[in-house]
């Protein structure tokens, strides 16, 4: 197994966790002790865990994989949210992005469809993560919209009070969220507090809400609430959801498509 994936393996079973013992980590990957030993030496170094007397901690309570270990995570089912997400835009419409993998997903689909492929614009996007941003400022049938803000490494998405400034004086006709957790009866929820409060604006700014998210993702709860299920209008998850998760989300007025 090559570092880059025992690193990324690592970080996973750590924020399922919050806490990794050596000998147990060394079993499931099926590596030495020793190799474990210097994956979470090099792990420390970058501040992505603390390490302990035979083995590692998360940073924190509210501890989330930064953006660049996320991104094979679940990857193929990702990618079809992201498909069936982006048929649910028409042309012309204005469309809030927030950041995340599935999200990011979404705007390559976006970036892809026939139809989208010309007009003045096309779409309009307004996102706070700049890493959608610089991937769909090169195409000129989108028009971009970037919030203001300061940037978290994590997820690459601008926060703060400059972010709710751009927000507050635009309205959207759909916002797609990217989720940390999404529950039939608590609603969606993000890692981080700061990044839940600018999602929570796009919701309240858009005609429309649809979340876009795997099913390891439902029926959980995360650190801080963007919103109750009241505002979604669409969940779009994959096939591996159970039909109980289905039922629960339908009773709560949200419309599913897995996909």
């Amino acid at each position: 197994m090559a570092r880059d994936t025992r690193w990324q393996a690592l970080l996973e079973l750590l924020a399922e966790r919050g806490r990794l013992d050596v000998e147990e980590a060394a079993a499931e990957l099926a590596v030495s002790a020793a190799t474990i030993r210097r994956d979470l030496d090099g792990l420390a170094e970058q501040r992505m865990l603390v390490r302990t007397r035979g083995g590692a901690v998360a940073h924190g309570v509210s501890y989330e994989l930064p953006l660049r270990y996320k991104t094979a995570r679940h990857a193929s089912e990702k990618q079809r949210i992201a498909a069936a997400v982006a048929e649910l835009v028409a042309p012309g419409e204005a469309v809030g992005l927030t950041g995340g993998t599935t999200t990011t997903e979404v705007a390559r689909a976006l970036a892809v469809r026939p139809d989208l492929a010309a007009g003045s614009p096309a779409l309009t996007v307004v996102t706070n993560a700049l890493n959608i941003a610089g991937e769909l400022a090169v195409r000129p049938q989108f028009k971009i919209v970037v919030t203001g803000g300061v940037a978290r490494p994590q997820s690459f998405e601008l926060v703060g009070p400059l972010a709710d400034g751009v927000l507050g004086a635009v309205t959207l006709d759909v916002a797609v969220l990217g989720v940390g957790a999404f529950d039939p009866v608590h609603g969606a929820a993000a890692h981080d507090e700061s990044e839940a409060a600018v999602n929570r604006l796009l919701c309240e700014r858009a005609e429309r809400v649809v979340v876009a998210a795997d099913s390891s993702k439902l029926q959980r709860r995360a650190f801080a609430r963007i919103c109750g299920p009241e505002p979604v209008d669409t969940l779009v998850t994959d096939t591996a959801v159970a039909p109980e998760t289905v039922r629960r989300f339908e009773e709560a007025g949200v419309r599913v498509l897995a996909v």
